[in-house]
């Protein structure tokens, strides 16, 4: 017997272990002979993480592709793991070693400090997987890999994979060591990626120096000017005016740049300054970088702590001379005064000696942008000039592009196909080498006159070094690991066993869906693309599905700071898996993103109750599935009418789920489970349930136990746990069950629609709705019983309403029901087919009353709708607003002019 109520903190667990008892998620589980493969490799979460509301987006998306494939018999591995998250990683365990007193990693050694991190991951590392099983995924955990692999030994396959990756490019010359500039993390004392930095806005200032012209140069700067904007009057100087936002950079400068076409300047190229503080003399160029309408129009330049001046130095062959250390502090490349200061230490003492010498011109108050430490939000992150590794990324690029291109490789929704065009068309060099002790350390030795030796082995790199210098010497290992990214890059092939040529790899690569935020198609998806080419030739999957960001009701992006942040274990466990991940499925419109409201979840808590309810129900009314059931050979309209019904629902959630337009899977399963199998095939099928006919009574409590068989395959993806358990209920009458839910095919309902009975039922359902539409609108009391008038029927009218006069009567309240010859005043009217239907309503409402009720109800709305129309025909408003709240307007005026126009309608039906 099925319980009274759905307790899901009772159920999820259980069944999730009745699936791993099953080996129910084992690749190729429940997959026909000779079926096609089906493969996702999950976006490998970061082994410091937590599961947040992306995540529950990202891994429902995958399940539902998961779960719905397998049932079609496909061949289906999900392949799941866990990255090792360089930085991150190394960040925690660095903090735990603060926090409890204990010697730092640089003290233990990094042998000793890694083995730390290792059992720091065997303890909580990879928390975050068996919070998916929570959410009810159904990967094969049983391939669960980690990008260190096992302990990250040599011999482990996932340690191979990248090593020979990095091997044969370097082989290839397509990796490469070189002094550049990179986004360097003084607390960790490493280079980190752009994904690692976010520019936060501050209140900064913007000092303006006077750097003195050397060698007695003088110039004439024009100081005022007509009304055409040509100088009249100018001023003898001996200086030159640059502005920074990092004085203390300036013990460092090699150059002062202005524009080419600048005539304030154009006579000073070529002409040298002399550096305050410093004495150095530094050359003025001409260079396009330089913007005349912005300060001063001279820009001094610091090609070791400056992106675009490392450019600007390039171009122009000045040095650049590093002035910090790997902390940031001052080091002996500045005047002896200011070594060893922090860098904003030597910003005041800097400032405080430029004023002192009379070269400190004015300062003002100026906003600016700031890289920080993407994780704390607290470290100022700086450029910096380093020896580091590179891939020639621009190469490997092209491949990648023209799959995208040519439709190898397709982006859902297309949009983000831009994106991805204009990271690679306008790619740089990938830094791949970190100043870190977690992760790969890099392939590479240096001999004794830093001739580097690039092997998959150290005794390979020794028998190189041997070729080279005629005799053994000792060699220095490289002491930097790679980019996380450089790893996560091989996830589509690695977890598969290469480089070895696995089973595994032959049948299940490439992948087929690769479903990720759009936050890393760059830093991810484009890497991936670029080694599966290079590397097996072939792109590592054929659709990349792009979720949108998951924001909190008001379309606020969620943040701790907002103290908006949803976390989906809590909604889990209030309300359920299924009602959490259905929420999530429901809102996942394309290219669209979600605002996450708890009365959405509440809602759909709802509809898993409803569910349960209606299995219990048609349980108590002996609904059993029964041996040989034909939905063919019904005979009652009212049963072939929902088969038809259930055929149309299960082939448009496959047709949505096809598409990856999961939001209409979702609402296509709701409307008809709540909408039409609960509230009209059920309630119609009620008389039927209590009457005396025998034979209409079997067949609708074998179609009724039918229909609800498909339910629950279609709503499997979506909502595996209260399915799987209807499923194991309902299936202890009637013939034996042959597998668990996950495990069933399918429903292919094809061929099963009948025409006259959807006329039959929809006429059915068309009247009964409007005679309630009407009761609604009107304010007809609900206990109020209303004759129910029909003229200019003909005999097919005639006959299906006195077939159905007992429901009519009954579920729309109407007594009597009758033809008439013309139609009463005071009655609300509407037409369904030939007919003319009314509900005389004199004396059962105040009809004035109602109609002035429902135009100030229209006045109200059609003063709502001008508001919003003149908002959003507001240019300002409409360039300044955020998205979301002009989405919001748009949405508000949509709902206003339904409304509107339904009671126009009610008000148009009044005789």
């Amino acid at each position: 017997m099925i319980d009274k109520t759905y307790e899901p903190g009772s159920v999820e667990g259980r069944i999730y272990q009745a699936w791993l008892d099953a080996n129910a998620f084992a690749a190729g589980a429940g997959a026909q002979p000779g079926a096609e493969s089906f493969t996702i490799v999950i976006p490998p979460p970061n082994v410091t993480g937590s599961l947040h509301i992306g995540h529950a987006l990202n891994n429902t998306i995958q399940d539902i592709l998961v779960r719905y494939n397998r049932m079609l018999g496909k061949d289906v591995l999900w392949q799941p793991g866990t990255d090792h998250a360089g930085i991150a990683t190394q960040m925690i365990v660095e903090r735990q070693l603060a926090e409890r007193q204990q010697p730092g990693r640089r003290e233990m050694g990094r042998e000793k400090f890694l083995e730390r991190v290792w059992e720091w991951k065997a303890e909580s590392g990879g928390a975050i997987l068996n919070q998916l099983r929570r959410l009810g995924a159904s990967a094969d955990w049983s391939r669960e890999r980690f990008t260190m692999g096992d302990r990250g030994q040599p011999d482990d396959q996932m340690v191979r994979a990248v090593v020979k990756v990095f091997v044969e490019l370097y082989e290839r010359g397509l990796i490469y060591r070189a002094k550049r500039l990179v986004n360097w993390h003084p607390g960790l004392e490493t280079a980190i990626s752009d994904l690692e930095v976010e520019n936060i806005e501050v209140k900064g200032n913007m000092w303006h120096l006077r750097y003195p012209l050397a060698d007695g140069v003088t110039y004439q700067f024009p100081i005022a000017f007509d009304e055409e904007g040509k100088p009249t009057e100018f001023e003898t100087r001996n200086y030159i005016v640059v502005a920074t936002t990092r004085p203390e950079t300036m013990l460092g400068d090699t150059g002062v740049a202005v524009h080419p076409e600048d005539e304030r300047y154009k006579s000073l190229i070529g002409k040298f300054v002399e550096l305050p503080l410093v004495g150095r003399r530094i050359p003025i160029v001409g260079d396009e970088y330089a913007d005349p309408t912005l300060g001063s129009g001279a820009v001094k330049i610091t090609p070791a702590h400056d992106f675009n001046d490392f450019e600007v130095g390039q171009r122009n062959n000045l040095e650049a001379i590093n002035i910090f250390t790997t902390r940031a502090a001052i080091n002996e490349n500045a005047p002896e005064k200011y070594r060893g200061l922090d860098r904003f230490e030597a910003r005041k003492q800097v400032l405080a000696d430029l004023e002192a010498i009379g070269v400190f011109d004015h300062v003002e108050d100026k906003k600016i942008m700031v890289p920080h430490d993407e994780k704390s939000k607290l470290v100022v992150i700086e450029p910096y000039l380093t020896d580091q590794w590179f891939v020639q990324a621009e190469i490997l690029a092209q491949p990648a592009l023209a799959s995208v291109r040519e439709g190898r490789t397709k982006f859902v929704p297309q949009q983000y196909e831009n994106t991805y065009f204009a990271w690679l068309e306008n790619i740089k060099p990938w830094c791949i080498s970190r100043q870190l002790w977690w992760g790969h350390q890099i392939p590479a030795w240096y001999g004794p006159d830093k001739t580097c030796f690039v092997a998959s082995t150290e005794e390979e790199a020794k028998a190189k070094a041997l070729a080279h210098y005629g005799e053994p010497v000792d060699l220095k290992r490289d002491e930097d690991v790679l980019d996380t990214w450089f790893s996560s890059a091989l996830w589509p092939f690695s977890t598969l066993g290469w480089p070895d040529e696995t089973a595994e790899l032959k049948r299940y690569y490439p992948t087929s869906v690769l479903v990720t935020g759009f936050d890393i198609i760059f830093f991810w998806v484009a890497r991936m693309m670029m080694m599966g080419l290079e590397f097996l030739h072939e792109e590592p999957f054929h659709t990349v599905y792009m979720h949108a960001l998951v924001r909190d009701e008001k379309g606020q992006k969620m943040s701790k700071t907002k103290g908006n942040v949803i976390d989906p274990l809590s909604l889990v466990d209030q309300y359920g898996a299924d009602a959490t991940r259905f929420t999530l499925t429901a809102m996942a419109a394309q290219g669209r993103d979600l605002r996450l409201s708890i009365n959405r979840v509440e809602g759909y808590r709802n509809f898993v109750t409803k569910l349960w309810n209606a299995a219990r129900f048609l349980e108590m009314n002996e609904c059993f599935r029964v041996e040989g059931y034909d939905p063919k050979a019904n005979k009652v309209a009212l049963n072939r009418w929902i088969v038809g019904a259930t055929a149309r629902a299960a082939a448009a959630v496959t047709k949505a789920i096809e598409d990856y337009k999961f939001n209409e899977a979702a609402n296509n399963a709701y409307d008809f489970v709540w909408g039409t199998f609960c509230d009209w095939y059920v309630e119609l099928a009620k008389p039927v349930f209590m009457g005396e006919d025998a034979a209409a009574k079997a067949e609708t409590r074998a179609t009724a136990a039918w229909a609800l068989d498909q339910i629950l395959k279609i709503l499997h993806p979506m909502m595996p746990f209260v399915t799987e358990e209807l499923w194991g209920e309902t299936g202890k009458v009637g013939p034996a069950r042959e597998d668990l839910l996950v495990l069933t095919r399918w429903p292919d309902l094809s061929g099963l629609e009948d025409a006259e009975a959807d006329a039959e039922i929809g006429w059915l359902i068309d009247l009964i709705s409007a005679i309630r539409s009407i009761r609604t609108d009107m304010n007809v009391p609900v206990s109020a019983k209303v004759p129910l008038l029909v003229a200019g029927n003909n005999a097919e009218t005639t006959r299906r309403m006195e077939a159905g006069s007992a429901l009519i009567s009954r579920l729309g309240r109407v007594e009597p029901i009758s033809a008439a010859a013309s139609i009463p005043k005071g009655s609300a009217q509407f037409v369904i087919g030939e007919a003319t239907w009314a509900l005389p309503l004199e004396g059962i409402i105040d009809i004035a009353v109602e109609r002035v009720r429902l135009d100030k109800e229209i006045g109200k709305l059609d003063g709502e709708i001008g508001g919003i129309d003149k908002k959003l025909g507001n240019e300002q408003f409409v360039a300044k607003a955020p998205e979301e709240v002009i989405e919001e307007q748009r949405q508000r005026r949509e709902d206003a002019v339904a409304r509107r126009d339904k009671i126009k309608q009610a008000l148009a039906r009044l005789s």
